[in-house]
């Protein structure tokens, strides 16, 4: 299976209602933010799902976070030891299973030594899946790609990123996690051709929004920075933002939608908003917690001369003062998905980490 093209007509908003709400969802990554957010949204509409961790001694912990975060009807959420870099335990979490989200996947973003130790785990990890869920019959696999795969080495000249789009891994400023996200899904595609298992793909820009008990990951942690002092200034950069609980509404609405099937889904919410920004909307939305929030900003010129000698500013460089855009209008037009406001992604993060991270160190 190729991903199709982009045309397709205007739908009605397809609600969760289309599957019968007794069909079976391995959500893989159980422990994971977004896979976390998918299986509560999952639950609360009433389908019995299955998840995999990478040894069941962690289900107890799972289980609590997820209660804490409001799952209703735990008794139809089942676990299974599965370990992306394994054959093991994949057979078992995919039978009787009518549908896969497959979350999980390494995330390192910036650089590391090898490249191959990310790459190699994303991208067998998507064939291990998907091989397995297409040999056993499964119905649809939904694949948390990321924006990585889609918009990185192009050159600056305002282009509206789309589905369309890939990642150009020989270009400028392309880390090994757009690398790894590319290749895996470049890979999900060619073994997923001919199959008769549905695959869809989808492009999440940085997914922020509440936090899933302590743990802070993905593009959560640029909040973490600000309100813990790590980052006391902002370089110029522009993040788009796309809220996590619409990022888990996206993949169940792309698990039910019939034109779903073959497609790839950018998901994002309006214009890439600068760092400085997201720092004064923390202090506009919270009454608490807010006093290392930065209020300057890292000249241009100040990153360029420490990118010399500090790998962390060298990794700003390609995007600094650069505002990507996107477009989601597929996802609206085909999913009848519509996002949150991006502050509301933004506070959200800022609310829970003061409450359940910061509050509790």
């Amino acid at each position: 299976m190729r991903p199709r093209g982009e045309t397709g007509k205007n739908s009605a908003s397809k609600e969760l209602e289309t599957t019968m709400p007794t069909s079976r969802v391995l959500v893989t990554g159980g422990s994971g933010f977004i896979a976390g957010h998918c299986i509560l949204q999952l639950l609360d509409a009433g389908y019995e799902v299955r998840t995999t961790v990478r040894s069941l001694a962690k289900e107890t912990l799972v289980r609590e976070v997820l209660a804490d975060a409001g799952m209703v009807d735990g008794g139809a959420l089942s676990f299974v030891a599965a370990d992306l870099t394994s054959d093991e335990g994949w057979p078992e979490a995919v039978a009787d299973v009518d549908f896969v989200l497959h979350v999980a996947s390494p995330v390192q973003p910036g650089h590391i030594d090898n490249e191959n130790e990310l790459i190699i785990p994303a991208r067998e990890g998507a064939v291990r899946v998907l091989r397995a869920a297409r040999d056993a019959g499964v119905k649809r696999a939904v694949l948390t790609s990321a924006f990585h795969a889609v918009s990185w080495g192009h050159p600056h000249d305002g282009h509206v990123f789309t589905e369309a789009d890939w990642t150009v891994l020989d270009g400028p400023g392309v880390d090994a996690y757009a690398k790894s996200k590319t290749l895996a899904e470049q890979a999900a595609w060619e073994l997923m051709a001919n199959s008769s298992t549905e695959l869809v793909t989808m492009l999440p820009v940085a997914v922020m929004g509440p936090v899933m008990g302590r743990d802070v990951t993905g593009s959560n942690h640029l909040i973490q920075g600000m309100l813990n002092g790590a980052m006391p200034a902002t370089p110029r950069l522009f993040i788009p933002i796309v809220d996590v609980r619409d990022v888990a509404r996206a993949h169940i609405l792309a698990m039910t939608t019939p034109e779903a099937a073959g497609q790839r889904f950018l998901l994002s919410n309006g214009p890439a908003i600068e760092m400085t920004d997201i720092a004064a909307t923390i202090r506009a939305r919270l009454s608490e917690g807010t006093q290392r929030v930065p209020t300057q900003t890292i000249p241009d010129e100040v990153v360029r001369a420490a990118a010399e000698s500090n790998p962390q500013f060298r990794e700003m460089l390609p995007d600094l003062g650069y505002a990507k855009k996107t477009s989601n209008d597929k996802a609206r037009n085909l999913l009848g998905w519509s996002p949150r406001d991006a502050a509301e992604a933004i506070a959200s993060a800022a609310e829970s980490m003061v409450k359940k991270v910061l509050g509790a160190q």
